[in-house]
């Protein structure tokens, strides 16, 4: 049976990397020294990093909510940020 908290961990992990990853392609386009054909792969993989860091954070969100939902009402979803 999967450990919920080392699934999510993994996920976060996911998500960290994929932020950096993401990073580095930012740069690598921002650079200007790739040519078309690589930069046009670059943006390829920068779109697909994105949406893949969007999803992450909405499953997460999703999570949140549904544990706030649960019977944690009163914990005030500001008192989250940041941690």
């Amino acid at each position: 049976m999967d450990n919920p908290v080392a699934t999510t961990k993994k996920k976060s992990v996911d998500l960290e990397k994929s932020m950096q990853d993401l990073e580095k392609v930012v740069e690598q386009l921002e650079s200007g020294d790739l040519s078309l054909d690589k930069s046009l792969q670059q943006f390829e993989k920068g779109v697909k990093l994105s949406r893949d860091c969007q999803a992450a954070l909405t499953d997460a969100e999703q999570k949140v909510q549904v544990l706030l939902d649960s019977g944690l009402k009163d914990i005030d979803p500001e008192d989250l940020n940041g941690q």
